[in-house]
C-alpha cells in the first residue's frame, strides 16, 4: 500500500501596486501559481485580481479561498493544513510583495513545517529587500522592525534607538507605517534625529513613480516630498566610509591624470 504524498505550500508573490505582473513576477512563478486551486489569502478580492492579472482566463470559480489574517483562529489554519496533508498543493497570497514578511501567512508556514510539509517560497518583489539594496547601507547587519508605534512618544523613542544603534554598531534599521501615517513618521524623523543621520526613503517601489533616495536628515529637510497614502519603506543606516575614501582617491587620481595628459599635449 502506497503512502499518499503530502501537498506543498507555495508562497506566491504579489505586485507592489500597478496593474500588470509583467517584468515584476517571473513567468515561471506565474505558471506555478495558476496551477493551484486552493489559496490562503489576506483578502479574497485582491487575490482574485492578482490571479486574473496572471491569466485572464484563470478559473476563479473552481478555486477555494480561505482568509488568513491576524484574526484567523488555529482551527481555521488546521482546515488549510488538511488540504496539504491530503496531497493538495496550497498557495499563500499576500496583499503586496512576498508572503510571510510582516504578513499573517507566516503562521500557516510555521504550521506546515511542523508537519514536514514542503514549503516553496517563490521569487518576487519585496519592498524591504529592494529598499535595503537600494539604500547603500549595511546589508550584512540589518533589522526590519515592521510598523512603528502609533503613539508619537513611543515612536520617537524607537527612532532615536535606531539612530543610536546605527552609530554604535553600523546596523541598518528598516521600518514602515500605514501610508496615511507616513507624514507623521517623516515629521518625527526630520525633527527628532540628528542632522547628519543618514535616511533612506523608498516609495512606490517597482512602479513608474518609484523613488529611492538616501540623504542626511539635514538634506531631507529641504527636499522632503509628500508621502501621504504612498507605500513607503524608511531606513536609518550608515554608508561605508571606505567608499567615501575611495571616491576621494579616485577624484585625486583623475586630476593627476588630467594634468599629465594636458602637459603631454602641450
Amino acid at each position: 500500500m502506497s503512502i499518499k504524498q503530502k501537498g506543498s505550500l507555495l508562497l506566491i508573490p504579489n505586485t507592489l501596486g500597478g496593474e500588470s505582473t509583467a517584468d515584476i513576477i517571473p513567468q515561471e512563478v506565474i505558471q506555478q501559481a495558476i496551477q493551484l486551486r486552493v489559496f490562503a489569502v489576506e483578502e479574497i478580492k485582491s487575490a482574485r485580481r492578482l490571479l486574473r492579472k496572471m491569466d485572464r482566463n484563470f478559473p476563479i470559480d473552481d478555486c477555494t479561498f480561505r482568509i488568513v489574517n491576524k484574526n484567523t483562529k488555529e482551527s481555521e489554519l488546521m482546515d488549510l493544513l488538511m488540504f496539504l496533508i491530503k496531497g493538495i498543493d496550497v498557495g499563500i497570497i499576500s496583499e503586496a510583495g512576498c508572503p510571510g514578511i510582516a504578513d499573517p501567512g507566516a503562521a500557516l508556514v510555521h504550521l506546515a513545517h511542523s508537519q514536514s510539509i514542503q514549503v516553496k517560497p517563490l521569487v518576487g518583489p519585496s519592498s524591504i529587500l529592494l529598499a535595503l539594496i537600494g539604500s547603500g547601507f549595511n546589508g550584512q547587519h540589518f533589522t526590519f522592525h515592521g510598523y512603528l508605534p502609533k503613539e508619537r512618544k513611543e515612536r520617537i523613542k524607537k527612532l532615536r534607538d535606531f539612530e543610536m544603534d546605527t552609530k554604535r554598531n553600523g546596523t541598518t534599521h528598516l521600518f514602515m507605517d500605514t501610508p496615511f501615517r507616513n507624514m507623521n513618521v517623516l515629521e518625527d524623523l526630520l525633527n527628532e534625529v540628528g542632522d547628519l543621520t543618514e535616511l533612506c526613503i523608498a516609495s512606490n517601489l517597482t512602479l513608474p513613480s518609484e523613488s529611492i533616495r538616501t540623504m542626511t536628515v539635514l538634506d531631507w529637510r529641504e527636499k522632503a516630498y509628500d508621502l501621504a497614502k504612498i507605500p513607503t519603506i524608511f531606513a536609518i543606516g550608515k554608508g561605508q566610509d571606505v567608499l567615501k575614501f575611495n571616491f576621494a582617491f579616485f577624484m585625486t587620481s583623475l586630476h593627476i591624470c588630467e594634468g599629465y595628459f594636458y602637459k603631454k599635449e602641450i
